[in-house]
Order: structure tokens, then sequence, then C-alpha cells
């Protein structure tokens, strides 16, 4: 079975790990500020704050910008539901927006149209390595007075107009296992803002600046330094490993063109996708449906996976919780029912390519 992704360490990983465990420093240390100095030139940002899980990062980043009861964030209903628990955790509401079609990320249109005079922020999801439409919701947020939350979690060394996505607002980074960039659990925070990045700096270390003088009341959401030890060999190999991703997605872009009921991903003008997912989706004149052809491929061996099967507001714990607003969302519903992401990491060889295409073909012919 060809896997849908597959983890491999750097061999530097493995001496900056043996001399973290060496040097008696587990917790939050020299290491992670490494870390974060080098995540700093992935984000662009004048800040990168590192703590120990996405969520997490999004959680601060909602707090250090003061979001709280009653205040509304706008967001999408297709996404890791880790984004709306964020801004529930925050005591905040949850408005939904629906998404655009071809890249799956948040519609400015509509969510221009979604917000209310109790709006504080709008959080666009990256979705799948494809960046949202940054230069609209700057200007929109700027014109209403609104924070901006990115969602970057499956995005690293994405970018828009060559302005890297982190950057446009408060970005939070997600380093779970299977991510571009990794560190098994891990988050970053980045900002231009100091005054957010102080913040940030305070929460995630119980409100301490100094040990013992609280100046807030804080958090322990601080990152370790194994974690940041394997953080620091990832971001190494990020570039190299990100071309190749996006190899591996022109070649099966080429590979699959001209399937009747298949439509391949897009990247949008300006928009620099760096794959997290090669998500396809089976559209209505397709010969099965999406869940027949994962079954289907699996049978070829090939593994593919469905991000997401279902959206936030169909899960009851959401859909009866009185601070998530339910509307209909009929673009992000339809891509809930359709889409399916192919392998596209970059230990695929070219005959790993050849074998999913085939095996795509056979299925929907």
């Amino acid at each position: 079975m060809i896997r849908v992704t597959e983890v491999r360490l750097d061999p530097a990983a493995e001496r900056l790990v043996l001399e973290v465990l060496r040097s008696g420093r587990l917790a939050q240390g020299p290491m992670v500020a490494r870390f974060e100095d080098a995540f700093r030139v992935v984000s662009g940002t004048a800040h990168a704050v590192a703590v120990n899980n996405g969520t997490t990062a999004l959680v601060a980043a909602l707090e250090a910008i003061g979001i709280g009861p009653e205040d509304e964030v706008v967001t999408s209903p297709f996404t890791f539901v880790a984004t709306i628990n964020a801004v529930l955790q925050r005591g905040a509401r949850v408005r939904f927006a629906d998404i655009r079609p071809d890249d799956f990320t948040l519609d400015p249109a509509a969510v221009r149209d979604t917000v209310t005079p109790r709006t504080r922020a709008l959080m666009p999801v990256h979705l799948y390595g494809h960046p949202a439409d940054m230069v609209a919701f700057g200007r929109m947020a700027d014109e209403l007075g609104l924070a901006l939350v990115e969602d970057a979690a499956q995005a690293h060394g994405a970018s828009v107009d060559g302005r890297p996505v982190g950057s446009f607002g408060v970005g939070c980074f997600s380093f779970y296992a299977t991510k571009n960039l990794m560190t098994g659990e891990g988050g970053m925070v980045t900002t231009d803002d100091d005054a957010v990045a102080d913040r940030l700096a305070l929460l995630r270390n119980q409100g301490m600046r100094e040990r013992y003088v609280y100046e807030l009341a804080g958090h322990n959401y601080r990152m370790t330094e194994l974690e940041a030890a394997i953080g620091v060999a990832e971001v190494a190999q990020l570039e190299v490993r990100t071309k190749r991703r996006r190899a591996n997605a022109l070649a099966l872009s080429e590979m699959l063109a001209g399937i009747e009921g298949l439509d391949i991903p897009v990247e949008r003008p300006g928009h620099h996708h760096v794959y997290h997912q090669f998500t396809v989706r089976v559209n209505d004149a397709a010969a099965l449906g999406r869940d027949e052809v994962v079954t289907d491929l699996a049978a070829r061996g090939v593994e593919s996976g469905v991000y997401y099967p279902r959206l936030a507001y169909d899960y009851a714990c959401y859909r009866d919780n009185p601070a998530v607003r339910i509307d209909p969302m009929p673009e992000a519903e339809r891509a809930a029912r359709q889409v399916v992401s192919l392998l596209v990491h970059p230990w695929l060889s070219d005959s790993d390519l050849e074998q999913v295409a085939t095996a795509v073909r056979q299925v929907l012919s």
C-alpha cells in the first residue's frame, strides 16, 4: 500500500535531539529560540513565538489580540475542527462563511456578507497548502477595523504575490507529525506587532517575564527543546521538500488531466501552493461516488484521505452550541461530499506517482 503520508526525519534531527538530551535542558530554552529565529525567515515576520501545538497557536493568538466572550470570529466550516475549537475556547462566537469552489478557501464576498457589528476578527484558513485570498482579506480587515488571524496550519512556506502566509495578520502554524514542517507536536504564532508578540511570550509562560514575577494570568503553552531540535532540522529541509511536493503535484496533474468526473487542484495566479495535500474533486459527472473511489483505490494498493468528510456544523457538539451560528454553506457542503486527497508527499518515486495515476484512471474509467 502506498501511504498518503509518510514521516521521515533528516539525520540532522537525530544529532540535534541527542545534543538536547546531553545538555540536560529539556524544557523551553536555547533550541526553541533557535527554531523561532529560523522560522521567522519562513514567515517573513519580525516575531515568531513557539508554542506546544497548532491549536494552542490559534487560542493564544486570539487571546493576544483581545478576542473574548460575545465577540464574533468569521471563519470556514470546511476545516479541521481546531479552528472552531480555538474560537469557542476564548468564549467567542463562530460565524461561518462559504468557500470558493476552486481552491476550497474562504470566499471574500461571502465573508463580507457575514460580518456583523459584533464581528471582531476574520480567520481565513490556508487549506491544503493553498493560500486564501489574503490581499482581499487584508483590505477588508483594514476597511472594517477587524483583526486578521491566519490559520496557516497546513501552509508552511506558502505565499501570495511573494509575501509569506503568516505575515498578513497574526499567523498560526502547526507542526503536527504529518505537516510539511513537523516537530511531532508543536505550533508557532507569527506577527510583526511587538505588543502582540510580547503578550504571546507572557501567555505561553504562565504570565511570567521573570521567574515568579507574574504580569498576567497565563498558561503553560511552552514548546520543549526536543521538539524544537526536530524543528531546526526540518526547517532547513522545507524549501527542497516543498519543491518536491510541487513537482509531484505537477506530475499528477498532467497524468490525471482529462479524466471525466475528476477536477484536479488549482493554483490561483500569484498564489504559491505548497501542497500539504493534493486534493481532487470527484464531481457529479464521475462514474463513481467519492467514497467508492476511496474504497476502490485502496483495493489497488493506493491509500487516499478525505479531508474533511463533514462540515463542522454537521457535528452535534457544534450544531447544538449556541455560540455557533449555522447557515447553509452550499459550496462547503458540496466539497465535503466530493473531495479526496491523493498522495503528494516528497518521498514518492516516479513509479509511485504512475501507480497512483493508473489506479485513478482505472477506478474512474
